[in-house]
Formats: structure tokens, C-alpha cells, sequence
């Protein structure tokens, strides 16, 4: 029996990290393995939540754990998210090191927490530097919003052309796929672009903007993208299903007026998505 292992934080009420990932890449058809990086009552989105980091030593005795009872043989893929802490960031650097000495074909999917538009980056200390010098690089599949991919790549992105220069600029540092998100166009003002860039070729897809802001939804991005690419490898075809199964999600609650993503309510989504959005070939 493969897996995957995600190494996320948990809030107890809510939808981020491990709350948004495990469920959907469960439905997806694949075993996850979840190590709680933090154990809160709430995402601050409910302003600040109860609870505390799971202390490093814990993290690793946990990794530990697992490698004693040859899990990561059959770890199949690592995921990471938000890191709230640099030692936390070391954590998933070990974790990767460990498991691909066990299984050196073991995919990497990074989502690269950092900052956002309008916010600035949000993560502390030297997080952004570790992210972009030792994660980036043993990465597979780095999943950047725009903001991000700019700090990661050096350029400013303020267009099509721009992401796509600064994808192909973290490629040559080692991931195979870069997926970038937020991307707006003033020709498409009333919609938001993803881009998918691979040696093999680069597609964008384009998907109505919702009049919402819910919690969670880069953390069920990144679960679904990895999800969908490892049942092909296509990036085309990930990037496609990606994409209407998390509009259809979020359309969903937004209809139905809900502060928290309906995973479990409008989970059909995720596998059935009520909408399709065609990605477009760019080179």
C-alpha cells in the first residue's frame, strides 16, 4: 500500500493544511499519512487561534516512527505547506532526504507559502529564504500564487509573459512542474488564471472570480494538483481537473453562504467537477 505523506499544520474547526488536504486526496482514491506541524483550535481566519507547534524533536520521532515500520518505502509522494517555524522547514527537508533514500523516485510537492497581494509576505524570519534556497530545489512540483513566484524567481510577474519567464527560471533549479496561481489579466478582469509550465510545454487555464475569500483553498489547490498529476502525469489534465473541482467547490460555498469550504457537503466536486475550463496551449 502507497501514500502520501503531507506535512501540514491542523486546526481542529476549519478547512487549512492537513484539514484541507488529507480528506480530498483520500477521495481521490489515495492513502494520506498526516504529520500535524501545529495543533490549533481555529485558522486565523477566526482571529488567533488556541494551541501550540508540535515541537521539532516530536516531528522527528514521528518520521522516525515511520521509517522503522518501512512507510517510506511506500511513500509515494511528500507534501508540504504553510510552515510556521524555520525548524519546521528543516523538518521537511529531512523528511524528504529520508524518504528518498528509501524510494529515490518519491515525488516532492512544495507549496511554497510566502506571502500574498495586499499582504506582503506573512511568514516569519528566514522561512522565505529556506523555502526558495533548500525546498525549492529538491522539489518535483512547486505550486506558487504570483506574489510568490516573483520573490522565488528574482522577476517581477506582472504578466503572462513574466510568469511564464519565471517558471521556466525555477525549473532550471530543479522541479519538473510549476503550477502558478492568482494570475489576472486586465483583458480578463473578471477572472483568475493558473499556469502550468513544464519542459514539454506551458498551458494557462482561466476561471470566474468568485465574490468570496475563504480560508484554505491554496491548501486544497496544491492537495488536488498533486493528486491529479500522479494519477497521469499529464500537466494539461491535472491542471484542467485542478481547476474545476476547486471553482466547483468554492462556487458551492459560496452559494450556500459558508464561511468554511464544504469538502464534505459538495465533495462530489472533487471528483465529478459541475464545470469543465479547457486549458489553452502557450509553447
Amino acid at each position: 500500500m502507497e501514500g502520501i505523506l503531507s506535512i501540514q499544520s491542523h486546526v481542529t474547526y476549519g478547512h487549512v493544511g492537513n484539514s484541507a488536504a488529507v480528506f480530498p486526496l483520500q477521495r481521490l482514491g489515495f492513502e494520506a499519512w498526516p504529520i500535524m506541524t501545529v495543533l490549533f483550535s481555529n485558522h486565523t481566519g477566526y482571529g488567533p487561534p488556541r494551541g501550540r507547534a508540535v515541537p521539532e524533536d516530536w516531528l522527528r520521532e514521528i518520521l522516525t516512527g515511520l521509517e522503522e515500520r518501512a512507510v517510506f518505502a511506500r511513500t509515494r509522494a511528500i507534501l508540504s505547506g504553510y510552515l510556521g517555524d524555520p525548524g519546521t522547514a528543516q523538518v521537511v527537508i529531512e523528511a524528504v532526504e529520508r524518504v528518498r533514500r528509501h524510494r529515490p523516485d518519491a515525488v516532492y510537492a512544495c507549496d511554497p507559502v510566502i506571502g500574498d497581494d495586499g499582504r506582503g509576505v506573512f511568514v516569519r524570519g528566514e522561512i522565505p529564504l529556506l523555502l526558495r534556497d533548500r525546498l525549492l530545489p529538491l522539489a518535483t512540483l512547486v505550486k506558487p500564487n504570483r506574489f510568490e513566484l516573483s520573490f522565488l524567481s528574482g522577476i517581477a510577474v506582472h504578466s503572462l509573459e513574466d510568469a511564464l519567464e519565471a517558471a521556466t527560471r525555477l525549473r532550471a533549479r530543479g522541479p519538473e512542474l510549476v503550477v502558478v496561481t492568482s494570475l489576472t489579466s486586465s483583458e480578463r478582469a473578471s477572472e483568475l488564471g493558473m499556469l502550468a509550465d513544464t519542459a514539454a510545454g506551458s498551458w494557462v487555464v482561466w476561471t470566474p472570480k468568485l465574490p468570496c475569500t475563504l480560508n484554505g483553498t491554496g491548501d486544497l489547490f496544491t492537495a488536488l494538483l498533486l493528486a491529479n498529476w500522479l494519477s497521469a502525469r499529464d500537466p494539461k489534465r491535472a491542471l484542467a481537473r485542478t481547476a474545476a473541482a476547486v471553482f466547483g467547490l468554492v462556487e458551492a460555498t459560496y452559494k450556500a453562504g459558508s464561511r468554511e469550504l464544504l469538502l464534505v457537503a459538495a465533495q462530489r466536486e472533487l471528483v465529478e467537477p459541475s464545470h469543465w475550463f479547457e486549458p489553452v496551449r502557450l509553447r
